[in-house]
Formats: structure tokens, sequence, C-alpha cells
């Protein structure tokens, strides 16, 4: 028993060499994290990203990404995306850039499973709302700190390393270009490459649910992007992966070639324009941007029907930003259901 013990005691420091010796000199290591708000006793078998990740996997808001929208609200068929697939989408594509470039793959895949806990139900609709109605304005990537941070455990937290909360934070991009900053670089190369994973996924699978929602077809893609990125959504993912490999290896970075990276941003600029705000998608939009500003109002009336974890306010961040939490944490079918038992009158039985 006793030489099992320390067998087992010595495997986080087996990885933690082999990470030392095996990654690139630009990658972090996981002894070399900053750590957590709240120190821990390390494991004897994980490292400190792995035990990010599988935190993550088991938490309550990652299971809740399989009933939120990724573009197309509540919609019928069963091969839409999901925050959920989007999230393990990401992750894949993470994962292979970490491979390649000799990132820490444990870190890219805790930052990429964790990138969207803080998305509302409904999309962006949802998020738009929320923006709206909330003072000091609603952005989920700063929700999906907040998860981690104070949220979730009743409100323990994560307590996740300093490095995956950072890919987190900056993981959201710009309108005009998919490798600008909107709240200042990331520290790792790791985060900068979930922000690239997660434009190369969205687009693509934004794409083939368009087509399958009839918004578009495919022969309605922009000729240029086609002629770059290829005509089908394995050929483009596969473009993007190794343009970004080829750009990026043995460099302090994490980027595109400045040809695909024209070709990317303006097939993203084409889904803002012919499926993101298309009649169809903004009239559902616009009823989702609906039921979650009445479910506001209400609950900012009435913050005693919310669940016991809400009616605390250890931040002393007002009813408000509690409101909001809960909301945010909604799949879109619990959205739906909620709005119908507050506000549609219930039939009599015959």
């Amino acid at each position: 028993m006793h030489e099992s013990v320390v067998g087992i005691s010595s495997i986080r420091e087996r990885i933690e060499e082999a990470e030392d010796r095996d990654l690139s000199p630009h990658a972090m290591r996981s002894a070399s994290s900053a750590g957590r708000d709240y120190p821990e006793e390390e494991s004897p078998v994980r490292t400190r990203y792995q035990r990010d990740r599988d935190r993550i996997i088991h938490s309550n808001s990652f299971r809740r990404l399989r009933g939120k929208t990724q573009v197309f609200i509540a919609p019928a068929g069963d091969h839409y995306a999901t925050r959920m697939s989007h999230a393990l989408e990401v992750a894949q594509v993470a994962r292979d850039l970490a491979r390649a470039l000799r990132l820490n793959e444990d870190l890219v895949e805790a930052i990429a499973l964790a990138h969207d806990l803080g998305h509302a139900p409904f999309g962006h609709a949802g998020q738009d709302a929320l923006d709206q109605v909330l003072c000091g304005g609603y952005r989920h990537d700063e929700q999906s700190v907040r998860v981690v941070r104070f949220l979730e455990k009743q409100g323990k937290g994560l307590n996740l390393t300093h490095e995956v909360i950072d890919g987190i934070r900056t993981h959201r991009k710009p309108r005009n270009s998919l490798t600008g900053v909107t709240v200042g670089p990331s520290e790792t190369l790791e985060a900068e490459a979930v922000k690239l994973s997660d434009a190369i996924a969205y687009i693509n699978t934004d794409v083939d649910d368009a087509v399958r929602a009839g918004a578009i077809e495919e022969s309605d893609l922009p000729r240029e992007t086609v002629e770059v990125l290829g005509d089908s959504r394995s050929d483009r993912i596969n473009t993007l992966v190794c343009d970004v490999i080829g750009t990026s290896l043995d460099r302090p970075l994490v980027t595109m070639s400045a040809p695909v990276l024209a070709a990317t941003n303006q097939l993203r600029e084409f889904l803002f324009q012919n499926v993101y705000t298309s009649p169809d998608v903004k009239r559902e939009a616009d009823r989702a941007r609906h039921v979650v500003t009445e479910l506001f109002k209400y609950f900012r009336r009435h913050p005693g029907a919310m669940p016991a974890e809400y009616q605390e306010d250890p931040r002393d961040e007002g009813v408000d930003r509690r409101v909001a939490d809960y909301i945010a944490g909604m799949s879109d079918s619990y959205a739906i259901y909620l709005f119908q038992e507050t506000f549609v009158p219930k039939m009599w039985p015959v």
C-alpha cells in the first residue's frame, strides 16, 4: 500500500517535468501558474490545469450549455449547434493547435470549455436584452468570469487558476477583426489559441446551421472566401487550422496569415449581414429579448421569487445584478417555461 501511494504521489510531478521538457519556450507550464484566489493543496495525479478542466466539466453551468442557443433560438432539429457543442468544438480545435505549436493542451482545453459559461439564454438576443436593462451593461465574457469565480457551487465558485480566468476574460473579439482586442491582450499564447479556435468553430458551424435553416445556400457564400478557405466545412476548418499553425510555429504569437485572416473576416461579416441580422432570425430574437426583459422586470419587483442562492448579496451588488445572474444561467427552454408560468394565464379544466 505504501509503495502504491508513493507511486501515485509522483504522477503530477512527472507530468510537470514532461511539460518543462517538451513544451515550447513560449508555452505556459502548469507548475508556473500564478495560482488561485484561494490556495489549495496540489493533486498527486493532476496538474492545476487538469483540475480546472475537470471542475468545469462537472459544473452545473457547463451542463446547462446544452440547452442554450448558438444562433437559431429553440430549433426543432437535433443537429443545430448549442453552446455545449460549440464549447466542445472549440476545445477540439484548440487542442489541435496547442499540440502542433507545443502549447499547454490542458490549459487551452480548460479555457475553451469555460469561455461561454456566461452566455444568457437565446444567444446574443438574450445578451442584448440584459445589456439594455442592467446598469453597467452585460457582456458574456465578464459573466463567464463571474460564474467561475462567484456563482458556481452555491456561491463558492470553482477557484480556477489565474491563467484560465484570464483566457475566459480575453476571448471576446471585436466586430472588425478576429485578431483584434476588446479587453486587453491575453497573458498566454494558450488564451490566444482559444480566441482563434472560437472563431474557427463558430463561423463554420453557423454557416452549416444557416444552410440547414434555409437562411442561406452554400452558393451564397462570397466566392473569394471560398477560393481561399474551401467550399466545405471540413475544408475551411482544415485551411484555418493549418494556416494558424504554419503562421505561428516557433513564434511567440498565435495568428493567421494576412490572406486567410482577410477571407475569414469577410466570411464573418457575411454572416452578420445575411444570417445574424436576417429578418427570420431578427423576428425570433425580438421575441427572445421580450422574454428576457419581462422576466428581468418581474424578478426585480419580486426578488423573493428567485431561488435561495440568489437571495443573498455577499458582494453588496444590488438586486439587479442578482436578477441578471439568475436569468443568465437559464437555458432557453427554462426561460420560456418560466415566462409562461409567470405571465400566461392557466386554462381552466373543462
